[in-house]
C-alpha cells in the first residue's frame, strides 16, 4: 500500500481553480490527474466557505478538506485535501503569535502506509524581507517552529508505527544548489546565512528530520519549485527550491519516487509554484 503526497503553494485557490479552466489546465484538472492521496496547500487566501466553493467539484468527488485561514483577509491560509478523512486535526504549532495566521495545519491519517499512521502537515513559513520587521517575524516563527519540530520528532520516535511529513512552502533555499542565482542572493530573505544554518541544524544527523527530495537527489541542481513573476525567470529556469517534504526517520527509505510538476510553458501555469510530489511505500 503506497501513499502519494503532493504539496503546492496555490497563490490563491480561487485564482488557481479559475486559471486556464477553459483549457482544462487549472488546479482541478491537475488534482484529478495527480494520483495524490493527500495534497498540502499553502497561500489559499480564502475563508472556508470560499475555499469549499472553489473546490466544490473535488469535494463532490469525495475529497476531504480541512483548512486554517488567516485572520487577515486575503492573506496566507493553509489546507489539506485528502482521499480519506483524518482522525485528528491540529491548527497552529503552539505559538500564540501565529495561531490565527493561517500558516500551519496537521492531520493524522491512520493506516496510511502499509498499516502505519502518518501525520501530514501543511506549512507556509513567512517569506520575510531582509532588515525589516517582516524578517523579525519570520525569525520568531522559525524559532518556535523549530521547537515544535523537535517535540514532534521525539513524540513520533516514541511511537511504533507512526511517522510524520511536514510539506509546504518553507521560503528558504537551503543550499546553493537550491536556487539558480545563489551568488546574487546571499543578502536576500530566503537565502540569508542564518536561515540556511537553521535548515542545516534541522537536517543534521540524529535530528529526526530529512529533506527527502534532496536525500534522493544529493548531487542535483534543483529541482526548482518556484519562479519569480519578474522578467524571464520561468523561461530561463531561474528558480528556487523552497517547497519541501520533510520527513521523520522511518519514511526516509520508504520514499520511492518524487517529481515536480513544472508547467510546459509560462502561460500554462496556474501558480508561480509547481507541485512537488513524493510516493511513499
Amino acid at each position: 500500500m503506497s501513499l502519494t503526497i503532493s504539496t503546492v503553494n496555490v497563490n490563491g485557490i480561487r485564482a488557481a481553480v479559475k486559471q486556464r479552466s477553459e483549457t482544462n489546465l487549472g488546479f482541478l484538472p491537475w488534482l484529478e490527474g495527480s494520483g495524490a492521496d493527500v495534497v498540502a496547500l499553502q497561500e489559499v487566501r480564502a475563508d472556508e466557505d470560499q475555499t469549499r466553493k472553489a473546490l466544490a467539484p473535488a469535494l463532490d468527488a469525495g475529497w476531504h478538506l480541512i483548512g486554517s485561514a488567516s485572520s487577515l483577509k486575503g492573506r496566507a491560509g493553509v489546507a489539506l485535501l485528502s482521499r480519506h478523512e483524518p482522525s485528528e486535526v491540529r491548527i497552529g504549532h503552539g505559538d500564540p503569535e501565529f495561531d490565527e495566521s493561517g500558516r500551519y495545519i496537521e492531520a493524522v491519517y491512520p493506516g496510511a502506509v502499509d498499516g502505519e499512521t502518518i501525520t501530514v502537515a501543511s506549512l507556509y513559513l513567512p517569506s520575510g524581507s531582509a532588515d525589516t520587521p517582516k524578517q523579525d517575524e519570520k525569525d520568531r516563527f522559525m524559532a518556535s517552529f523549530r521547537e515544535h519540530l523537535a517535540e514532534s520528532a521525539e513524540i513520533v520516535g516514541s511511537r511504533d508505527g507512526h511517522e510524520m511529513i511536514v510539506c509546504g512552502d518553507w521560503n528558504i533555499a537551503h543550499r546553493e544548489a537550491d536556487l539558480k542565482n545563489h551568488k546574487g542572493n546571499h543578502k536576500s530573505s530566503g537565502f540569508l546565512p542564518h536561515e540556511r544554518e537553521w535548515m542545516s541544524e534541522l537536517f543534521a544527523d540524529a535530528s529526526g528530520w530529512t529533506d527527502i527530495v534532496r536525500h534522493r537527489r544529493p548531487d542535483e541542481i534543483g529541482p526548482y519549485s518556484w519562479w519569480s513573476q519578474r522578467g524571464k525567470a520561468f523561461d530561463n529556469d531561474a528558480g528556487w527550491r523552497i517547497d519541501y517534504h520533510v520527513v521523520t526517520d522511518g519514511l526516509v527509505e520508504r520514499a520511492v519516487s518524487d517529481r515536480v510538476d513544472r508547467a510546459s510553458a509560462y502561460d500554462m501555469r496556474w501558480s508561480d509554484h509547481a507541485p512537488v510530489t513524493v510516493v511513499y511505500e
